[in-house]
């Protein structure tokens, strides 16, 4: 069987697969990633995010970002206004994951290409 990263230490493998599973309990679900992209783009409204991420219900689009703020990916913050605005904006921790990001969407054009040609 070919390796296709380098491991040349006794368990490393191990040693690979934990920070993995960390970052996709952070991750995931189909909704996470597409909010975090939406705010990569600037602060939004609640509304203004759930009109970009076609599909995510209010219910979904509340639990998703109660736990993105829960794991310091966003931040959410009300304007002393009436009624009170509220808007979510990404933190240094979420745009960490710029570079993750664009090498999922590069694999993901690439693995297009090879499924449907």
């Amino acid at each position: 069987m070919k390796k296709t990263i380098d491991a040349p230490e006794k368990g490393e493998c191990v040693k690979m697969i934990l920070p993995v599973r960390d970052a996709l309990e952070v991750l995931n679900g189909r909704w996470k990633l597409p909010i975090i992209i939406s705010l990569s783009f600037g602060n939004k409204r609640f509304g203004e995010i759930s009109k970009e991420i076609k599909g995510i219900t209010d219910k979904m689009l509340s639990k998703e970002l109660k736990e993105l703020e829960a794991n310091k990916m966003i931040t959410r913050t009300v304007h002393d206004t009436f009624p009170p605005m509220v808007e979510y904006s990404i933190t240094k921790h979420g745009q960490s994951l710029d570079m993750v990001i664009i090498a999922l969407r590069n694999w993901g054009i690439e693995h297009r290409k090879e499924i449907i040609g």
